[in-house]
């Protein structure tokens, strides 16, 4: 039965939607690709699953969590945003790589590879649709995911820091120029990435493994929704997540296409590059 693949898809879809959209708000803001995304979700899933096994309240567990990886991205921003600020994009993304090694560095000494689980209270608590089984948990996630992409959205048209990170996003110096607090307003869009980094891998964890590295690397499948929401679309980063959970979690049902479930976000994100090279050649044609 493909159903519980195609909920499973749209669930995991979704976080990834989430994840990208902390990503895009670091991007739109900063320039900086984060490529570190996935090290910052797993360390919240790894700590709160600490605390969690050490007997402390669940829900302040996953607030500690998250708040590990808010301070982490924060650190980073702090430390490394003034250096990086004026270097090309590809060599912002790279160097982003350094804090993903130096996080999973940590979480294979302190936990090692293997695999866990993460349980939340919600996971318990659900219904049924023709024989599949829905819980709350995944209800939240395709939630949260959606409310997200709206508020974000509010956020950066209505609010005055949104508008300073629109602008900061078109010219960087010309912002700082007409007063636009950069660095405070850069800081906050690492804190905001930071946060949602944490929640989507505690999330993540809950609905797929709790494993250093896999989480680490599902920055793979988090990067193909930013792609099909062309590096700017909060709305096309969400449709691009889903597409990517649905399409990886139905080629995992069948034995011929298991194997190559995980080169799904490869193949969409491939097909979605080339479909926009080639409607940029023909719009470019037809105005010559």
């Amino acid at each position: 039965m493909i159903l519980p693949f195609i909920v499973a898809g749209l669930v995991t879809g979704a976080l990834f939607a989430l994840c990208g959209v902390g990503m895009l708000v670091l991007y739109r803001t900063t320039g900086v690709l984060n490529l570190g995304y996935g090290a910052l979700g797993a360390i919240s899933a790894m700590v709160a699953w600490q605390l969690v096994e050490m007997r402390l309240q669940p829900v302040l567990a996953y607030l500690i969590g998250v708040l590990c990886a808010t301070l982490l991205s924060l650190a980073f921003g702090w430390l490394a945003g003034p250096y990086i600020a004026s270097v090309p994009t590809v060599v912002k993304a790279t160097s982003t790589l350094g804090l993903a090694l130096v996080i999973l560095g940590t979480m294979l000494f302190l936990w090692n590879d293997k695999a866990r689980t993460l349980r939340l209270p919600t996971d318990t608590v659900g219904f049924t649709v023709f024989d599949t089984r829905v819980t709350l948990t995944q209800l939240v996630c395709l939630g949260l995911a959606l409310a997200v992409v709206i508020g974000t959205s509010l956020f950066l048209r209505a609010s005055s820091t949104g508008a300073s990170m629109r602008a900061l996003a078109s010219d960087r110096e010309l912002a700082a120029m007409l007063g636009v607090p950069v660095r405070r307003v850069e800081l906050q869009a690492w804190t905001v990435s930071g946060a949602l980094a944490g929640l989507s891998g505690i999330l993540l964890a809950s609905q797929t493994r709790l494993e250093p590295g896999f989480l680490t690397f599902l920055i793979i499948p988090i990067l193909a929704a930013v792609v099909i929401g062309r590096f700017h679309s909060l709305a096309g980063t969400l449709a691009g997540g889903l597409i990517v959970g649905v399409m990886q979690a139905v080629a995992s049902a069948y034995p011929a296409t298991a194997s190559f479930s995980n080169a799904t976000p490869f193949v969409v994100a491939t097909i979605v590059i080339l479909y926009l090279q080639r409607k940029k050649v023909v719009k470019i044609e037809v105005t010559a």
